[in-house]
């Protein structure tokens, strides 16, 4: 159950450099040590099993993870018809809402929703719709590149992650346990 007393951040984790998720998990498990309750819906990246999920589940009921997504957009040989990844996207604000509603948890995460704004898969008013449903004791943290800017505007805290190199850029493939 959350503090009724307590003031909720709005807290965004957005920009191209990489480790905005990685930002939003090193706070929740920094909110773990307080016994708090966590809630991390993905909006993208679907049920592909990389060294996060693996560690969220053994943390128990604690830390409730959704994975929506109907996997990564438009990229990696991403073969999923638009309208299915609308639809993974819809879903996704749906459960987030409840989440948000139940005031069962402390810190809820919406991993990745400014890219299912900025590229189509859900509007301005259904990501609005997240937003008012936040009552005023729960932190939510929102990821995800190109932050919109009414949410900067709205945030406690924003993040710029700006990327000055990338192992990528010397031909470095991502690696298991560094970058999923």
């Amino acid at each position: 159950m959350t503090n009724p007393k307590r003031r909720g951040l709005l807290i965004v984790y957005t920009g191209d450099g990489k480790g905005k998720t990685t930002a939003a998990l090193g706070t929740a498990l920094r909110a773990l040590g307080y016994g708090w309750k966590i809630c991390m819906v993905q909006f993208i990246k679907g049920t592909w099993k990389y060294g996060e999920i693996k560690s969220i589940a053994g943390l128990g009921d604690q830390f409730e993870l959704h994975l929506m997504g109907a996997g990564f957009y438009k990229i990696l040989d991403d073969d999923q018809p638009e309208e299915v990844h609308r639809q993974a996207a819809a879903e996704a604000v749906g459960l987030t809402i409840e989440k948000l509603r139940s005031e069962a948890y402390d810190l809820v995460i919406a991993d990745e929703l400014n890219v299912a704004l900025d590229t189509g898969l859900i509007d301005e008013a259904a990501f609005r719709r997240i937003l008012d449903a936040r009552p005023g004791q729960i932190h939510l943290i929102i990821t995800g590149r190109k932050a919109p800017d009414f949410l900067v505007k709205e945030a406690d805290l924003v993040t710029d992650m700006r990327q000055i190199k990338h192992p990528y850029q010397q031909g470095i493939k991502a690696q298991p346990g560094i970058d999923y």
